[in-house]
């Protein structure tokens, strides 16, 4: 709650944005998704891959959440550079720790049109896990072009561009407390800085 209202202060060149999903609800959705962690995983040690930098904040939150022993890396995956429609996947591994044999849970921000999860799932899948589920923060209703699903996703959201609680649009918003629509006229009023 701290620093709610300075948000148009730190971020001037928008006001604040329509508000798709409030910080209570988020903090529901964070708690629902860890339970369902903790039935699954019950006190298995977890090995958490998170895909930077969006999922950063989930990953954070949810950590906090999870009593089984838990181990956290990194990988990046982007496809979106300037603009809200996404283009060629780039990953880079260099920060992974080693998973082979472990039990992995790839968490992402948003499953849109699927093809980053699939992409980093196959990765991860050649450096010999023991297993490995899927968990998205956001699951954006009839935009995936793959097949596969995510294993746990904490909420649904129509097709908006959305940003806030790690989502981001040219870097700028991930700091929000609530996921936000960017719409046609804010990103008219955008200036990126």
């Amino acid at each position: 709650m701290l620093g709610r209202n300075r948000f148009s202060e730190t971020q001037p060149t928008v006001e604040i944005l329509k508000i798709l999903i409030n910080e209570t609800q988020i903090g529901l959705g964070i708690d629902r998704l860890a339970a369902q962690l903790k039935e699954h995983y019950k006190d298995q040690p977890l090995t958490i891959v998170s895909i930077m930098t969006g999922s950063l904040v989930m990953l954070a939150d949810l950590i906090r959440l999870l009593e089984m022993p838990v181990r956290i890396s990194l990988i990046q995956a982007t496809s979106y550079r300037g603009g809200t429609k996404s283009g060629d996947l780039i990953i880079h591994d260099h920060m992974m720790l080693d998973i082979k044999d472990r039990d992995v849970l790839l968490i992402d921000d948003i499953f849109d049109t699927g093809k980053t999860l699939v992409q980093v799932t196959k990765r991860l899948n050649d450096m010999g896990p023991k297993s490995i589920k899927t968990a998205v923060f956001l699951n954006k209703q009839g935009q995936s072009t793959v097949t596969a699903v995510p294993d746990f996703v904490v909420f649904e959201i129509p097709n908006e561009f959305v940003v806030g609680y790690g989502l981001d649009y040219e870097d700028l918003y991930r700091n929000m407390p609530y996921v936000g629509v960017l719409e046609e006229s804010d990103l008219k009023n955008h200036v990126a800085t």
